[in-house]
């Protein structure tokens, strides 16, 4: 295949006759032979088992049994979701022989929609502890330029979209491990609303904040995987049952009367992007209005407080997690993780309280303000990807993340490339709505991706 399609426009070709899920297959794991001791993306290939899962999908479409949009198509797995078969490591030498045998519920679910697994790929150590390179497994390099960080920690599944090695695949989100990846990487990332998705299968950060969700070139092909991720498990605490809508279906809606509220002091104020950032946003902001909708400024509590009160319940709940092995075998893990993950030792019952009484303050907040707008506009990140022999070990605790309140409150957030810089890097934007309002925020999204027209730019990699 001379160019990466898209999931939709793979999926319409496949149900055309216009192309074999074979062969769609073979072009992803040549890719993935060509480029990826370049990216580093991927942890456990599972070629075998794609290729006879694409021969079968070939072979139920050719007798009418086409399951829908993501029959036949390759998406790869962060290497914390389960797949039968294969280890579950969290790039962690913890867990290099954590062997599963059964798929994570929500892996289930894109299998039984058609969806093929080639793959686990590259995460940062347990989801917090990354770039390191003291790990079994080296950290994905962004593709738009092997020397810039990818962003964790769904840092594998950010670069193997980009690079065309999968259509699509799975991430999560404690403070912005699937938006802060794709803003760096230029693809779409979705944190969907607290409880859509089922976490089951999934190794935790930090239960509270931990959400599953999908990643993949567009906002239409994130529409389709939200399709197969979405639902009610009574097995998961945290799982929410509500109607799933057809988020496909809703794309194309009109935005006329719109309500888009601009949380300007966050990314002008309290953690200040760059111009190259600002003008995406603006550019956002100027297809909302041409499109019809409003656009007014909001003002919240400062970005510190969100990522004060979302930090310390990240690090109280995942050292409970990890708190035996950290003070039994702290050589197991990685330099980075430990440090971090050991910042949960300092904490007291009292501050953990604190940060939940000051969590509902903060949701409370975050729900008055949308009483006034329909959608929230900031920054996804204050820049394009830098250098990774520059990310420090507490980069992420330095400047406060865009994405973190959203994880606190529990909203459903969108990463969406606004732009390129002079240099090609990819610039990320965010827009955040009501809780369970996904087919909304994918309707803007969709029209943002459609009018800025970007994505036509992929990273350009030779083979090695």
């Amino acid at each position: 295949m001379s160019t990466i399609p898209t999931i939709a426009e793979a999926s319409k070709a496949i149900e055309t006759g216009k192309l074999s899920p074979v062969e769609l297959m073979e072009d992803c794991l040549g890719r993935i032979a060509a480029l990826d001791g370049q990216l580093h993306s991927v942890i456990h290939l599972v070629a075998d088992e794609a290729r006879e899962a694409a021969r079968e999908a070939e072979a139920d479409i050719a007798a009418g049994r086409r399951r829908g949009p993501l029959h036949g198509i390759p998406i790869g797995l962060k290497d914390i979701y389960d797949l039968a078969g294969t280890p579950t490591t969290a790039h962690s030498r913890r867990l290099l022989d954590n062997m599963k045998s059964e798929d994570a519920v929500s892996v289930a679910q894109l299998k039984a929609a058609g969806a093929i697994p080639v793959g686990k790929l590259a995460t940062h150590e347990f989801a917090l502890g990354g770039p390191s390179f003291d790990l079994p497994f080296p950290p994905a390099r962004n593709p738009f330029d092997t020397e810039r960080f990818t962003g964790g920690s769904s840092s594998g599944t950010a670069a193997a979209i980009a690079a065309g090695l999968v259509l699509g695949g799975t991430g999560s989100d404690t403070g912005g491990s699937i938006r802060v990846p794709a803003a760096y990487c230029g693809l779409t990332g979705l944190k969907p609303t607290y409880g859509l998705i089922s976490r089951r299968g999934i190794f935790p950060l930090s239960w509270s904040l931990d959400h599953a969700g999908p990643m993949a070139w567009t906002v239409e092909d994130c529409a389709l995987m939200l399709q197969a991720m979405a639902g009610h498990d009574p097995l998961d605490p945290a799982s929410v049952k509500v109607e799933t809508p057809d988020y496909a279906a809703a794309l194309d809606g009109p935005l006329t009367g719109l309500r888009v509220g601009v949380i300007r002091h966050f990314h002008e104020v309290d953690n200040p992007s760059n111009a190259d950032v600002l003008g995406g946003i603006a550019g956002v902001a100027e297809v909302l209005r041409s499109q019809g909708a409003t656009i007014r400024d909001v003002t919240l509590s400062p970005l510190g407080d969100y990522a004060a009160c979302g930090h310390l319940i990240m690090l109280a709940e995942g050292f409970a997690i990890h708190r035996k092995d950290l003070a039994e075998q702290p050589q197991i893990f990685g330099e980075a993780f430990r440090d971090r993950m050991s910042l949960g030792a300092l904490f007291t019952a009292d501050d953990y309280i604190e940060a939940l009484r000051m969590r509902r303050e903060l949701c409370a907040e975050m729900a008055a303000a949308f009483l006034d707008v329909d959608l929230l506009l900031t920054a996804a990140a204050p820049f394009e990807a830098p250098l990774i022999s520059a990310v420090g070990k507490f980069a992420s605790y330095q400047r406060h993340a865009f994405s973190l309140p959203f994880n606190v409150t529990g909203n459903p957030a969108l990463a969406l490339c606004c732009g390129h810089t002079a240099a090609g890097l990819p610039l990320g934007a965010q827009l955040a709505a009501r809780p369970f309002e996904e087919a909304l925020l994918l309707r803007v999204g969709h029209a943002c991706d459609r009018a800025l027209g970007n994505r036509h730019r992929r990273p350009v990699l030779s083979p090695q």
